[in-house]
């Protein structure tokens, strides 16, 4: 063997030795410029249990919406007790409160979050038993499009030093006033037209939200709000998933 093809073989082998390093840190690389070798393998470690938990409220939403979809009884049940479905419209919110403060007691914020995901999947599937099939399924993919392609982007550009920390204030400002429009739109609707309006403005906001939150699970949510980061993703991909369901919806019916 030459001086030649050991420093080859050398060379190789240190190529292979720090892409099993990059594997290692976690299945990236770097996260982002100026981040250190130890931090950045307890942030992946870190991103790949948020996303656990983000996976089984997905999985659990699915079931809970889907049955609320597919059992015809089950579905004329909730639509003959409206009472009971805005009773469940404000259960997350009155979960939330408590989920904050106990989101690092274990298990009382495991037993809060699978109250949260139940009680916001029917919600969901409420939503979604008002709309015909194809467009739920439309909607579905749509939303699963934006949400790989965003979350995608985001990490492309965090790995690149790009930081969208400045989009909180305007998202908050863009939330509340889509909260606004939407109780002026339970007094005094506005047509098909306003509602893919809302619509839209709701799919925009929470498009950004999704990059915001996904880059604060990058740079700086702390190791221990596992909770929180979930459920910041999770909120933001259901609430994408009624806003383009809404958009669907509103036009098919013009």
């Amino acid at each position: 063997m030459g001086v030649g093809d050991f420093k080859m073989a050398d060379f190789t082998g240190g190529v292979k030795a720090e892409r099993f390093d990059d594997l290692e840190a976690g299945f990236g690389g770097r996260l982002y410029p100026g981040i250190g070798e130890d931090e950045n393998t307890l942030r992946w470690g870190f991103i790949r249990k948020v996303y656990g938990i983000l996976s089984v409220q997905i999985l659990l939403t699915t079931l809970v919406a889907g049955s609320v979809v597919y059992f015809e009884g089950l579905r004329t049940f909730f639509l003959q007790t409206p009472g009971l479905v805005l009773f469940l419209a404000f259960v997350p919110l009155l979960v939330m409160c408590p989920l904050y403060v106990y989101h690092q007691s274990h298990p009382v914020n495991l037993i809060l979050l699978g109250l949260f995901t139940v009680t916001m999947s029917l919600s969901v599937g409420i939503s979604s038993s008002m709309a015909p099939a194809p467009i739920v399924l439309e909607a579905l993919l749509l939303t699963t499009l934006v949400v790989v392609a965003l979350t995608g982007y985001t990490y492309w550009a965090a790995k690149r030093g790009m930081d969208f920390n400045f989009l909180g204030p305007m998202l908050f400002t863009s939330l509340l006033v889509l909260i606004g429009f939407g109780f002026m739109q339970i007094f005094f609707p506005l047509g098909s037209m306003s509602q893919t309006i809302y619509g839209g403005l709701s799919a925009l906001v929470f498009s950004g939200y999704l990059v915001y939150d996904t880059d604060q699970l990058i740079k700086r949510y702390t190791y221990d709000q596992f909770i929180l980061a979930s459920v910041a993703l999770y909120l933001d991909i259901l609430n994408l998933f009624i806003a383009i369901l809404q958009i669907l919806n509103s036009s098919r019916s013009e």
